[in-house]
Protein backbone atom coordinates (compact mmCIF):
# COMPACT_ATOMS: atom_id res chain seq x y z
CA UNK A 1 0.00 0.00 0.00
CA UNK A 2 1.48 3.56 -0.92
CA UNK A 3 1.81 6.34 1.92
CA UNK A 4 -1.53 8.33 0.19
CA UNK A 5 -3.65 5.32 0.37
CA UNK A 6 -2.72 4.38 3.57
CA UNK A 7 -3.74 7.85 4.63
CA UNK A 8 -7.16 6.97 3.14
CA UNK A 9 -8.16 4.04 5.92
CA UNK A 10 -6.98 6.11 8.80
CA UNK A 11 -9.58 7.79 11.56
CA UNK A 12 -8.59 11.21 11.96
CA UNK A 13 -6.42 10.84 15.54
CA UNK A 14 -6.20 14.49 16.37
CA UNK A 15 -8.28 15.71 19.54
CA UNK A 16 -10.34 18.17 20.20
CA UNK A 17 -7.29 19.46 22.67
CA UNK A 18 -4.76 19.36 20.21
CA UNK A 19 -6.18 22.97 18.25
CA UNK A 20 -3.41 25.31 20.27
CA UNK A 21 -0.64 22.59 20.35
CA UNK A 22 1.29 21.28 17.32
CA UNK A 23 3.90 18.98 16.23
CA UNK A 24 6.15 19.21 13.29
CA UNK A 25 8.14 15.35 12.63
CA UNK A 26 10.55 16.23 9.22
CA UNK A 27 12.55 13.77 8.35
CA UNK A 28 15.95 14.36 6.97
CA UNK A 29 18.69 13.78 4.70
CA UNK A 30 15.75 12.91 1.78
CA UNK A 31 17.83 11.01 -1.61
CA UNK A 32 17.03 8.65 -3.82
CA UNK A 33 19.51 6.40 -2.14
CA UNK A 34 17.34 6.24 1.31
CA UNK A 35 13.93 6.41 -0.64
CA UNK A 36 13.11 3.21 0.71
CA UNK A 37 13.98 3.48 4.06
CA UNK A 38 12.41 6.80 4.23
CA UNK A 39 9.22 5.47 2.64
CA UNK A 40 8.82 2.44 5.50
CA UNK A 41 8.77 5.38 7.72
CA UNK A 42 6.34 7.89 6.53
CA UNK A 43 4.24 4.59 6.30
CA UNK A 44 4.70 3.83 9.98
CA UNK A 45 4.25 7.61 10.99
CA UNK A 46 1.14 7.78 9.21
CA UNK A 47 -0.28 4.81 10.83
CA UNK A 48 0.81 6.54 14.15
CA UNK A 49 -1.26 9.12 13.02
CA UNK A 50 1.16 11.31 11.61
CA UNK A 51 -0.32 12.14 7.84
CA UNK A 52 2.25 14.74 7.15
CA UNK A 53 5.47 16.11 8.27
CA UNK A 54 7.80 17.76 6.50
CA UNK A 55 10.26 16.12 3.96
CA UNK A 56 14.37 17.65 3.99
CA UNK A 57 15.75 16.68 0.78
CA UNK A 58 19.17 17.20 -0.72
CA UNK A 59 19.63 18.18 -4.19
CA UNK A 60 22.67 15.89 -4.72
CA UNK A 61 23.11 14.36 -1.24
CA UNK A 62 27.43 13.38 -0.81
CA UNK A 63 27.44 14.67 -4.73
CA UNK A 64 26.13 10.91 -5.86
CA UNK A 65 24.14 12.41 -8.08
CA UNK A 66 21.12 15.24 -8.82
CA UNK A 67 17.98 13.53 -7.37
CA UNK A 68 16.01 15.10 -10.46
CA UNK A 69 17.62 12.53 -12.83
CA UNK A 70 15.54 10.03 -10.65
CA UNK A 71 12.36 10.05 -12.78
CA UNK A 72 10.70 7.57 -10.11
CA UNK A 73 12.09 9.34 -7.03
CA UNK A 74 10.90 12.65 -8.37
CA UNK A 75 7.28 11.31 -8.91
CA UNK A 76 7.20 9.39 -5.35
CA UNK A 77 8.04 13.40 -4.21
CA UNK A 78 5.51 14.88 -6.04
CA UNK A 79 3.02 12.48 -4.90
CA UNK A 80 3.57 13.13 -1.48
CA UNK A 81 3.36 17.09 -1.83
CA UNK A 82 0.21 16.35 -3.31
CA UNK A 83 -1.11 14.20 -0.14
CA UNK A 84 0.21 17.40 2.23
CA UNK A 85 3.73 16.79 3.00
CA UNK A 86 6.09 19.64 2.66
CA UNK A 87 9.41 19.56 0.39
CA UNK A 88 11.73 21.24 1.97
CA UNK A 89 15.55 22.38 0.55
CA UNK A 90 17.98 21.16 3.14
CA UNK A 91 21.78 21.63 2.06
CA UNK A 92 22.85 21.03 -1.60
CA UNK A 93 25.52 18.11 -1.30
CA UNK A 94 25.63 17.94 2.73
CA UNK A 95 29.10 17.91 3.19
CA UNK A 96 31.54 20.53 3.99
CA UNK A 97 35.70 19.82 3.48
CA UNK A 98 37.98 20.40 5.97
CA UNK A 99 40.17 23.36 5.68
CA UNK A 100 43.27 24.61 6.90
CA UNK A 101 43.82 26.71 10.31
CA UNK A 102 40.44 25.60 11.44
CA UNK A 103 40.06 26.77 15.00
CA UNK A 104 39.09 24.45 17.66
CA UNK A 105 35.27 25.49 17.53
CA UNK A 106 34.99 24.36 13.84
CA UNK A 107 36.19 21.06 14.45
CA UNK A 108 34.69 20.20 17.14
CA UNK A 109 30.74 21.54 15.32
CA UNK A 110 32.33 20.59 11.59
CA UNK A 111 33.95 17.01 12.94
CA UNK A 112 32.77 15.45 15.73
CA UNK A 113 28.83 17.64 16.44
CA UNK A 114 28.35 16.23 12.78
CA UNK A 115 30.83 14.14 10.57
CA UNK A 116 31.91 16.57 8.45
CA UNK A 117 28.39 17.61 6.93
CA UNK A 118 27.96 21.51 8.31
CA UNK A 119 27.86 22.55 4.50
CA UNK A 120 26.86 26.23 5.31
CA UNK A 121 28.39 26.35 8.09
CA UNK A 122 30.79 29.17 6.97
CA UNK A 123 29.61 29.74 3.97
CA UNK A 124 29.83 32.83 2.31
CA UNK A 125 27.30 34.97 1.23
CA UNK A 126 27.63 34.55 -2.94
CA UNK A 127 28.27 30.99 -2.05
CA UNK A 128 25.56 30.23 -0.68
CA UNK A 129 22.77 32.12 -2.30
CA UNK A 130 24.51 30.07 -5.99
CA UNK A 131 23.36 26.54 -4.00
CA UNK A 132 20.47 28.07 -2.56
CA UNK A 133 18.97 29.38 -5.30
CA UNK A 134 19.72 26.39 -7.99
CA UNK A 135 18.56 24.01 -5.58
CA UNK A 136 14.96 25.96 -5.41
CA UNK A 137 15.22 26.29 -9.44
CA UNK A 138 15.83 22.60 -9.43
CA UNK A 139 12.69 21.57 -7.25
CA UNK A 140 10.60 24.32 -9.04
CA UNK A 141 11.55 22.87 -12.45
CA UNK A 142 10.71 19.47 -11.36
CA UNK A 143 6.97 20.58 -10.03
CA UNK A 144 8.19 20.89 -6.53
CA UNK A 145 6.88 24.46 -4.28
CA UNK A 146 9.37 24.52 -1.31
CA UNK A 147 9.14 27.14 1.07
CA UNK A 148 11.95 26.46 3.34
CA UNK A 149 15.66 25.69 3.45
CA UNK A 150 17.23 24.20 6.66
CA UNK A 151 21.16 23.49 6.78
CA UNK A 152 22.37 20.14 7.20
CA UNK A 153 22.85 19.84 10.91
CA UNK A 154 21.44 23.25 11.75
CA UNK A 155 24.68 24.90 11.20
CA UNK A 156 23.89 27.80 9.00
CA UNK A 157 26.27 30.95 8.60
CA UNK A 158 24.68 34.37 9.42
CA UNK A 159 25.59 34.82 5.52
CA UNK A 160 24.05 32.05 4.44
CA UNK A 161 21.03 32.98 6.38
CA UNK A 162 20.59 35.81 4.78
CA UNK A 163 21.14 34.10 1.58
CA UNK A 164 18.13 31.84 2.31
CA UNK A 165 16.30 35.01 2.71
CA UNK A 166 16.96 37.02 -0.10
CA UNK A 167 15.99 34.16 -2.13
CA UNK A 168 12.81 34.65 -0.71
CA UNK A 169 11.76 31.72 1.32
CA UNK A 170 10.11 31.40 3.82
CA UNK A 171 11.59 30.17 7.23
CA UNK A 172 14.74 28.46 8.54
CA UNK A 173 15.05 26.61 11.59
CA UNK A 174 18.13 25.78 13.93
CA UNK A 175 18.28 23.12 16.42
CA UNK A 176 16.54 25.43 19.21
CA UNK A 177 14.55 27.52 16.89
CA UNK A 178 12.20 28.41 14.21
CA UNK A 179 12.62 31.77 11.89
CA UNK A 180 10.02 33.43 10.25
CA UNK A 181 13.00 34.97 7.42
CA UNK A 182 10.10 37.42 6.39
CA UNK A 183 9.33 38.61 9.84
CA UNK A 184 12.98 37.93 11.48
CA UNK A 185 11.02 36.70 14.54
CA UNK A 186 12.27 33.60 15.60
CA UNK A 187 9.73 30.73 18.06
CA UNK A 188 11.76 28.94 20.44
CA UNK A 189 11.15 25.39 19.68
CA UNK A 190 14.20 22.94 20.76
CA UNK A 191 14.09 19.91 18.31
CA UNK A 192 14.73 16.32 19.56
CA UNK A 193 17.26 14.49 17.49
CA UNK A 194 19.06 11.55 17.45
CA UNK A 195 22.77 10.58 17.08
CA UNK A 196 23.68 7.06 15.85
CA UNK A 197 27.05 7.27 15.04
CA UNK A 198 28.34 4.56 17.94
CA UNK A 199 26.82 2.84 20.76
CA UNK A 200 27.63 5.47 23.16
CA UNK A 201 26.25 8.22 21.10
CA UNK A 202 22.65 5.96 21.12
CA UNK A 203 22.48 5.40 24.68
CA UNK A 204 23.43 9.10 25.32
CA UNK A 205 21.00 9.92 22.64
CA UNK A 206 18.46 8.04 24.63
CA UNK A 207 18.76 9.18 28.32
CA UNK A 208 19.16 13.11 26.81
CA UNK A 209 16.13 12.66 25.11
CA UNK A 210 13.69 10.90 27.26
CA UNK A 211 14.32 13.59 29.61
CA UNK A 212 13.96 16.69 26.74
CA UNK A 213 10.99 15.13 25.55
CA UNK A 214 9.13 15.43 29.02
CA UNK A 215 10.93 19.02 29.73
CA UNK A 216 8.98 19.97 25.96
CA UNK A 217 5.60 18.05 26.43
CA UNK A 218 4.47 21.50 27.80
CA UNK A 219 5.50 23.84 25.13
CA UNK A 220 3.46 24.56 22.35
CA UNK A 221 5.61 23.41 19.65
CA UNK A 222 6.90 19.69 20.06
CA UNK A 223 10.00 19.13 16.87
CA UNK A 224 11.23 15.81 16.24
CA UNK A 225 13.85 15.41 13.73
CA UNK A 226 14.23 11.87 12.46
CA UNK A 227 17.47 10.65 9.86
CA UNK A 228 17.02 7.41 7.96
CA UNK A 229 19.60 6.00 10.12
CA UNK A 230 17.21 5.87 13.34
CA UNK A 231 15.00 3.48 11.98
CA UNK A 232 18.09 0.58 11.89
CA UNK A 233 18.59 0.93 15.59
CA UNK A 234 15.13 -0.53 17.35
CA UNK A 235 16.00 0.70 20.71
CA UNK A 236 15.85 4.31 19.17
CA UNK A 237 13.01 3.49 16.87
CA UNK A 238 11.01 2.32 19.73
CA UNK A 239 11.61 5.53 21.55
CA UNK A 240 10.94 8.08 18.95
CA UNK A 241 7.82 5.92 17.74
CA UNK A 242 6.55 6.13 21.27
CA UNK A 243 7.09 9.85 21.93
CA UNK A 244 4.60 10.51 18.84
CA UNK A 245 1.74 8.08 20.06
CA UNK A 246 2.17 10.14 23.16
CA UNK A 247 2.56 13.44 21.92
CA UNK A 248 -0.33 12.86 18.93
CA UNK A 249 -2.90 12.80 22.09
CA UNK A 250 -2.73 16.25 22.06
CA UNK A 251 -1.46 17.76 19.48
CA UNK A 252 -1.87 18.25 15.71
CA UNK A 253 1.02 16.94 13.63
CA UNK A 254 1.91 19.12 10.82
CA UNK A 255 4.55 21.03 8.67
CA UNK A 256 7.43 23.55 9.24
CA UNK A 257 5.53 26.24 6.08
CA UNK A 258 2.21 25.45 8.02
CA UNK A 259 2.54 26.24 10.91
CA UNK A 260 4.75 29.71 10.20
CA UNK A 261 1.80 30.23 7.78
CA UNK A 262 -0.25 30.01 11.19
CA UNK A 263 1.94 32.11 13.44
CA UNK A 264 1.68 34.88 10.53
CA UNK A 265 -2.14 34.82 10.25
CA UNK A 266 -2.22 34.73 14.44
CA UNK A 267 0.08 37.84 14.35
CA UNK A 268 -1.66 39.70 11.06
CA UNK A 269 1.55 39.31 8.88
Amino acid sequence: MTTIAATEFLPLVATTGATNDFMVVSLHDIAPSNQQVANKIILELTHRGVRTCSLLVVPDYHRQGLFTKDRQFVSWLRDLELDGYEIVIHGYCHQRPRRGKETMRDKFFTRFYTSDEGEFYDLDYAEAFRRITMARDEFRAHGLKPRGFIAPAWLLSAEAERAARDAELDYTTRLRTVRDLRSGEDFPARSIVYSVRRNWRRGISRICNATLFRYLEGRPLLRISIHPPDYSHPAIWRQVTGMIERAIRSRTATTYQDWIAQQRLSRGI
